[in-house]
């Protein structure tokens, strides 16, 4: 399904998110904003694994707990999740879990994925809940940071 030019901008949001975070900590980068259904960012997060140690703490994670928190809402339907990655199957769990009713995401992930590449947790048709999933949206500046983060030796995880 074709993205729209709100996506864009939100997935520019993104990017900046992950680029932000502290080359020291070693996290892969990648960026999640939850935009409520005016288009008003109400969370932001980069995955911190790495900065924390805990295993969850991926970026969509972060982001869907920090627009719980925002709203006082577990259930964040009419919210947009953006996120530079395709989510994985943890996440995508989450995001079901949480009701979200569209994501929209830059790079695909063909050993990880679950958003369309190697599973499809979010279109699901045996879960209770669906997503609507638009795919590939800057794809080509997330995977250039992606692609940069792992080229760097000095930047790798668990360096």
């Amino acid at each position: 399904m074709p993205h729209d030019a709100h996506h864009e901008a939100w997935m520019r949001l993104a990017l900046d998110e992950a680029a932000s975070a502290p080359a020291a900590s070693g996290d892969v980068p990648v960026g999640a904003i939850v935009v409520d259904g005016e288009g008003s960012v109400i969370a932001t997060a980069r995955n911190e694994r790495e900065a924390t140690g805990d295993p969850t703490a991926h970026a969509e994670v972060l982001a869907l707990r920090r627009a719980a928190a925002a709203t006082g809402d577990r259930h964040l339907t009419g919210c947009t999740l953006v996120v530079t990655l395709e989510p994985c199957v943890m996440c995508a769990g989450a995001i079901v879990a949480a009701r979200v009713p569209t994501v929209v995401f830059g790079a695909w992930d063909d050993k990880a994925g679950a958003a369309g590449s190697l599973y499809d947790v979010l279109r699901d048709r045996r879960l209770n809940h669906r997503v609507e999933v638009f795919a590939g949206v800057l794809e080509d500046e997330s995977g250039r940071m992606l692609r940069d983060f792992f080229d760097d030796p000095d930047r790798r995880p668990g360096r």
